[in-house]
Parts: C-alpha cells; sequence; structure tokens
C-alpha cells in the first residue's frame, strides 16, 4: 500500500507542528525566564512552560520517527530529535538544580536549534512538494 509522505498544498505535516510547537514553547522559556530573572512573577509560568516544552520534545520524537517508518526516509530526523530531547533532559535538571551559568545558555542554544530544525522541515516538504 502506497503511503503519502508529502502534504496537500497548504496543509502541515506532523513533523512541521511538532517542530513549530517546540519552537513556540522555547521562545516561551526565554520570555518566561527574562521573567523570572528579573523578579519571581515568572517562575509559576516558567515551571510550567518547562513541561510543555519537554512533552513537546517528545512529540517531535514521535513525529520524527513516524516520518521516518513509513516511508523509509533517512533517520537522521530521528537523532535530530533524540538529540533535541537528551538536550531538553539536561535542560530540565540545570533548571532544577538551579544553575543559570548553563541553564540559560544552553536555552538559548536550544532554541536556536530548533528554529534550525523548523527551517529545515520546511524546507524539505517545500522540496519534496515541488519535485
Amino acid at each position: 500500500m502506497a503511503v503519502q509522505t508529502t502534504p496537500a498544498p497548504g496543509r502541515f505535516t506532523f513533523s512541521q507542528v511538532a517542530v513549530a510547537l517546540q519552537t513556540l514553547a522555547l521562545f516561551f522559556q526565554a520570555v518566561t525566564a527574562g521573567m523570572l530573572l528579573s523578579g519571581s512573577v515568572g517562575a509559576v509560568l516558567h515551571d510550567a512552560g518547562s513541561k510543555v516544552m519537554y512533552g513537546a520534545s517528545m512529540l517531535y520524537v514521535l513525529a520524527a520517527v513516524l516520518a521516518w517508518r513509513p516511508g523509509g526516509g533517512s533517520p537522521r530526523p530521528v537523532l535530530y530529535a533524540s538529540g533535541f530531547l537528551a538536550l531538553a533532559s539536561a535542560q530540565v535538571v540545570l533548571g532544577v538544580a538551579h544553575v543559570p551559568s548553563v541553564h540559560v545558555p544552553l536555552g538559548i542554544v536550544m532554541f536556536a536549534l530548533s528554529v534550525l530544525a523548523l527551517a529545515a522541515t520546511v524546507r524539505t516538504t517545500r522540496a519534496a512538494a515541488a519535485g
């Protein structure tokens, strides 16, 4: 049975949605981290956002596996998603241990990597739809 791996025009793939959710969650974490560093106002929001971000990272792994297995494509996105989940795990540990000297720069790196992953996912889908 043939499986359609490219979305219809104007539609988003599960991978695109998962990476976009992860990127938005990381942006939310950056905003609430700024609030937290300037006072205690953002503590509850940053804590709740960390759970959403971690869940979004797990969703990204699931989306990468589901996109890889049916079409038999490259497992590279699965490796990227798994690496990102490992970074998210380290980020949670550093946050709980209150090590902002590593936690904050790692958060910046994670946001940049997530934006790059989102751009790569969109670019790959557009290339597949055009070709």
